[in-house]
Protein backbone atom coordinates (compact mmCIF):
# COMPACT_ATOMS: atom_id res chain seq x y z
CA UNK A 1 0.00 0.00 0.00
CA UNK A 2 2.39 2.73 0.46
CA UNK A 3 3.25 2.39 -3.07
CA UNK A 4 -0.22 3.24 -3.42
CA UNK A 5 -0.57 6.90 -5.45
CA UNK A 6 -4.04 7.88 -5.93
CA UNK A 7 -3.27 11.35 -7.14
CA UNK A 8 -5.14 10.86 -10.23
CA UNK A 9 -8.04 9.63 -8.12
CA UNK A 10 -8.43 12.47 -5.69
CA UNK A 11 -8.18 15.23 -8.41
CA UNK A 12 -10.99 13.48 -10.19
CA UNK A 13 -13.97 15.79 -10.64
CA UNK A 14 -16.53 13.10 -9.52
CA UNK A 15 -14.45 12.84 -5.89
CA UNK A 16 -12.48 16.21 -5.36
CA UNK A 17 -14.78 19.48 -4.25
CA UNK A 18 -13.19 22.03 -6.53
CA UNK A 19 -14.90 25.49 -4.08
CA UNK A 20 -13.49 25.01 -0.37
CA UNK A 21 -12.16 28.20 0.89
CA UNK A 22 -9.18 27.83 3.38
CA UNK A 23 -8.33 31.17 5.33
CA UNK A 24 -5.50 31.91 7.35
CA UNK A 25 -5.14 34.50 10.24
CA UNK A 26 -1.53 35.57 10.91
CA UNK A 27 -1.07 36.99 14.42
CA UNK A 28 0.67 39.52 15.13
CA UNK A 29 1.46 40.89 18.44
CA UNK A 30 1.54 44.71 19.30
CA UNK A 31 3.64 46.28 22.22
CA UNK A 32 0.98 45.71 25.04
CA UNK A 33 0.78 41.85 24.20
CA UNK A 34 -2.67 41.63 21.90
CA UNK A 35 -2.53 39.60 19.47
CA UNK A 36 -4.26 41.20 16.49
CA UNK A 37 -5.33 38.33 13.65
CA UNK A 38 -5.05 39.12 10.04
CA UNK A 39 -6.64 37.45 7.68
CA UNK A 40 -6.10 36.14 4.04
CA UNK A 41 -8.87 34.07 1.86
CA UNK A 42 -7.55 31.49 -0.69
CA UNK A 43 -9.29 28.26 -2.56
CA UNK A 44 -8.33 24.88 -2.90
CA UNK A 45 -9.21 21.56 -3.82
CA UNK A 46 -10.15 18.33 -1.58
CA UNK A 47 -11.73 15.23 -1.31
CA UNK A 48 -14.15 16.02 1.70
CA UNK A 49 -16.24 12.97 4.00
CA UNK A 50 -17.61 13.28 6.98
CA UNK A 51 -16.03 12.66 9.96
CA UNK A 52 -18.78 13.11 12.77
CA UNK A 53 -22.53 13.65 11.69
CA UNK A 54 -24.21 16.85 12.49
CA UNK A 55 -25.58 16.13 16.14
CA UNK A 56 -27.97 18.94 18.15
CA UNK A 57 -26.97 18.49 21.73
CA UNK A 58 -30.24 20.06 23.99
CA UNK A 59 -29.19 21.30 27.37
CA UNK A 60 -30.50 23.14 29.82
CA UNK A 61 -28.52 26.20 28.61
CA UNK A 62 -29.59 26.16 25.34
CA UNK A 63 -28.49 24.01 21.60
CA UNK A 64 -25.23 23.39 20.45
CA UNK A 65 -24.59 21.61 17.31
CA UNK A 66 -21.49 20.21 16.98
CA UNK A 67 -20.21 18.38 13.65
CA UNK A 68 -16.26 17.17 11.91
CA UNK A 69 -15.31 16.67 8.39
CA UNK A 70 -12.18 14.84 6.67
CA UNK A 71 -10.57 16.67 3.97
CA UNK A 72 -7.81 14.95 2.20
CA UNK A 73 -5.56 17.77 0.32
CA UNK A 74 -2.36 18.49 -1.27
CA UNK A 75 -3.00 22.28 0.53
CA UNK A 76 -0.77 22.80 3.07
CA UNK A 77 -3.59 23.26 6.22
CA UNK A 78 -3.00 23.66 9.92
CA UNK A 79 -4.02 23.26 13.51
CA UNK A 80 -2.31 26.12 14.53
CA UNK A 81 1.88 27.11 15.11
CA UNK A 82 3.61 29.74 16.16
CA UNK A 83 2.54 32.71 14.88
CA UNK A 84 -0.34 31.68 12.80
CA UNK A 85 -3.59 30.54 14.00
CA UNK A 86 -5.67 27.33 13.40
CA UNK A 87 -6.74 27.62 9.44
CA UNK A 88 -10.57 28.01 8.72
CA UNK A 89 -12.14 26.08 5.75
CA UNK A 90 -15.56 26.81 4.45
CA UNK A 91 -17.44 23.82 2.74
CA UNK A 92 -20.77 24.13 1.77
CA UNK A 93 -21.36 27.67 3.25
CA UNK A 94 -20.35 26.30 6.08
CA UNK A 95 -17.13 26.88 8.63
CA UNK A 96 -14.73 24.63 9.95
CA UNK A 97 -11.80 25.26 12.26
CA UNK A 98 -9.03 22.80 11.57
CA UNK A 99 -8.33 20.69 14.75
CA UNK A 100 -5.52 18.22 13.27
CA UNK A 101 -3.68 17.65 10.41
CA UNK A 102 -2.26 14.15 9.74
CA UNK A 103 0.46 12.97 6.74
CA UNK A 104 -1.17 11.15 4.39
CA UNK A 105 1.76 10.72 2.22
CA UNK A 106 1.19 6.80 1.90
CA UNK A 107 -1.27 7.79 -0.87
CA UNK A 108 0.71 9.74 -2.98
CA UNK A 109 3.26 12.88 -2.51
CA UNK A 110 2.17 15.96 -0.23
CA UNK A 111 -1.21 14.56 0.90
CA UNK A 112 -2.44 15.32 4.00
CA UNK A 113 -5.63 14.46 6.18
CA UNK A 114 -7.38 17.11 8.14
CA UNK A 115 -9.87 16.85 10.64
CA UNK A 116 -12.22 19.93 11.18
CA UNK A 117 -14.80 20.54 13.68
CA UNK A 118 -17.60 22.48 12.88
CA UNK A 119 -17.29 26.17 14.42
CA UNK A 120 -20.88 27.77 14.59
CA UNK A 121 -22.59 26.72 17.64
CA UNK A 122 -26.14 26.40 15.75
CA UNK A 123 -24.63 24.68 13.22
CA UNK A 124 -24.54 27.68 10.48
CA UNK A 125 -26.74 27.77 7.43
CA UNK A 126 -25.65 24.68 5.27
CA UNK A 127 -25.90 24.96 0.86
CA UNK A 128 -29.16 23.29 0.49
CA UNK A 129 -31.41 26.12 1.86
Amino acid sequence: MPNLDVTEILFDPDFADFSLVVTRNTQTVDRQGFATNNPASATFTGVVTVDRSLEARRMQAGQVVTGAILIVTTERLTQGQTGRDADIVTYQNRDYRVTFVDPYTAYGAGFVQAHCELLPFDGGMPIEQ
